[in-house]
């Protein structure tokens, strides 16, 4: 008995090769699922107010800090994206135009108070929120509002930025390009528009203020984290303290005698808060000739404290050197019946790949045979 035809064979092969390729990918998705979805329920949710230092799962309302996103693809505030352009070919595979993830530190907060997030290394489990096609008839979805100006915008802006906004004067960008995690700058022009007849497909995952998430992480004192500096941004540009160079750099400022240990000395004016925007909460010292400038309000200066001023005893979350920061979408039962969802998805691929591997076999057989 013939089991499969020699002019099918080709196409068979590919068949199962590609079958046995997308079993397999699915599959791993499904095991990275099953994982995600045992550490989420096999960490119990603690209050804020009474979290001890160790790893904790807290879930609540999302606050921002100091500094906010921009999405790439939708221009929307958030303290997390995960934006990607793919162009079809004629070949149906599809090339990468934009690979682009971004994070800051944020609060999360539930009804008992407030805790800190440095975001550093942090693994994000976020569904998307944006996932069109553009369309030789209909063109770029009408979702998509690419950002031009800056990947930052402040958290609370000032009055004057909070016009130049309205009126579309974003004065901290100057029409900035894009930044692509691909490596280089995309313009935001050519960026979305296709070539020829070629479909696009945009997603975008956020993470926005009000959203509410899950978190689990190590709580510890904020004077204990290795990279205080750095852990506040994740993405992808800062160099940490074990790079090669950097490292170097303070070996030989400690030779010289010139590497501070007081925050405070080492960053001089840019140490009081308020003090980028014109308004510090403490005289700065400045040159004789410099104009003065006014000191915030009591008001300001509280809220300026409460932004910027972290206490070294005071506990956030981190990602730790033996278990990365994990910020799941949702409360803890939506979060893990999700990455359930994976893992069973992962189970179907595995039978798709045991069904695209016995009939590549077969195939295999047959060419050997004839």
């Amino acid at each position: 008995m013939t089991i499969v035809d020699g002019s099918d064979a080709p196409q068979v092969a590919v068949f199962a090769g590609g079958g046995l390729v997308a079993g397999l990918v699915l599959l791993v998705r499904g095991f990275s699922g099953y994982r995600m979805a045992i550490r989420i329920s096999d960490t119990s949710t603690s209050r804020i107010a009474s979290i001890a230092a160790g790893e904790v799962r807290v879930t609540g309302i999302v606050e921002p800090a100091e500094v906010l996103l921009v999405s790439s693809l939708q221009s929307v505030p958030c303290v997390y994206f995960r934006a990607a352009i793919r162009e079809s070919r004629a070949d149906d595979g599809d090339d990468a135009v934009l690979a682009e993830e971004h994070a800051v530190g944020f609060r999360i907060r539930d009804e008992s108070g407030e805790l800190r997030i440095f975001p550093r290394r942090a693994r994000w489990d976020v569904p998307l929120r944006f996932d069109d096609r553009s369309s030789a008839l209909d063109g770029e979805p009408a979702g998509l509002r690419p950002r031009t100006g800056s990947l930052h915008t402040l958290a609370d802006p000032d009055r004057e930025t909070q016009v130049a906004q309205l009126l579309g004067l974003d004065r901290a960008s100057g029409g900035a390009p894009f930044t692509s995690g691909l490596g280089g700058t995309l313009p935001g022009v050519g960026l979305f528009h296709g070539t020829g007849s070629r479909q696009r497909r945009y997603s975008e995952a956020r993470v926005e203020p009000g959203d509410t998430i899950t978190v689990i992480g190590r709580a510890l004192p904020f004077g204990d984290l290795s990279d205080p500096t750095e852990a506040d941004l994740d993405d992808g540009e800062v160099l940490g303290a074990d790079d090669p160079e950097v490292a170097a750099s303070i070996a030989h400022a400690r030779a010289a005698g010139t590497l501070l240990d007081d925050p405070d000395e080492a960053w001089g004016n840019a140490a009081i808060p308020g003090f980028g925007i014109g308004r510090p909460t403490r005289a700065p010292e400045l040159d004789p000739a410099a104009r003065p400038l006014d000191l915030a309000a009591a008001s300001e200066a509280e809220r300026f404290e409460r932004t910027f001023d972290i206490a070294p005893e005071q506990l956030v979350l981190a990602s730790a050197a033996d278990a990365r920061l994990l910020v799941a979408f949702g409360t803890p039962e939506a979060a893990a019946g999700r990455n359930e969802t994976t893992f069973l998805i992962g189970l179907l691929g595995a039978v798709l790949a045991i069904g695209s591997a016995i009939a590549l076999a077969f195939v295999v057989a047959a060419g050997i045979q004839a």
